[in-house]
């Protein structure tokens, strides 16, 4: 093994192992929670509200799956492991998720969010995984936004691009990498609102990445704009 290799080796290890600590340090909060509302009821069994008790392990629990749910999803991705791609309208995709956000708006306070997109644009995409992206980029929007998002799907020569741009406090350009580190806390720091498992941004980008994609923060007048870009479908790139 040369000095290169040996290089990438233990950066490889100090990247698991610094990923293996985050994901246990997540996962035991809520456990430690749970272990801690168990206890004070067994000792004090005649003082216990069930229901308040119930209610608060059944929040821990779903955190914990939540969690897990998504650690499986990042292992599944990086293994490729998740079903043939085929065609799909990039912008089929938005406006379904933002029409899906519209109906929640009805009964919750949220910011507007509007969209402009040429149709269609296709790409080659595990359908399940391009979903996911979308939803956890325009989640992240949704929690920072103070009052609006804006999303733009487009062609760009052979590339598609959808843009997911709100107007909250945006990301300073020394950070815009770590957003997308697993269990980053940046987001929470500058987001009204806390929420999700640390890791919508992660799988978002490796989920780019498996279709051969970009991710990234890019520059805007106000707030935060993330630019996914993924090459168009063979046929719709005009591609044999």
């Amino acid at each position: 093994m040369n000095a290169t290799q040996a290089a990438l080796t233990t950066e490889r290890d100090r990247i698991h192992r610094r990923f293996a600590a985050a994901a246990a340090h997540e996962l035991r909060t809520p456990l430690t929670g749970l272990r801690a509302e168990l206890e004070e009821a067994r000792l004090h069994p005649g003082q216990t509200d069930l229901p308040r008790l119930l209610d608060a392990a059944l929040r821990g629990v779903e955190r914990l799956e939540a969690i897990t749910d998504d650690l499986l999803l990042l292992t599944r991705v990086a293994e490729a492991t998740y079903g043939r791609q085929q065609p799909v309208d990039l912008s089929a995709v938005a406006r379904a998720h933002v029409a899906e956000t519209a109906k929640t708006a009805k009964t919750a306070e949220g910011p507007d969010i509007r969209l402009r997109a040429a149709a269609p644009v296709v790409v080659d995409a595990v359908p399940a995984l391009l979903d996911r992206l979308v939803a956890n980029l325009l989640d992240n929007a949704r929690r920072c936004a103070r009052h609006s998002i804006q999303l733009q799907v487009r062609r760009h020569e052979s590339t598609a691009e959808l843009v997911v741009a709100d107007d909250g406090p945006g990301i300073p350009v020394s950070d815009r990498e770590r957003v997308f580190e697993c269990f980053s806390r940046l987001d929470s720091a500058r987001c009204r609102q806390r929420g999700g498992t640390g890791l919508g941004l992660a799988i978002a980008r490796d989920i780019a990445h498996a279709h051969s994609g970009t991710l990234d923060v890019e520059d805007a007048d106000a707030g935060a704009r993330f630019v996914l870009r993924l090459p168009l479908a063979r046929h719709a790139a005009g591609r044999p």
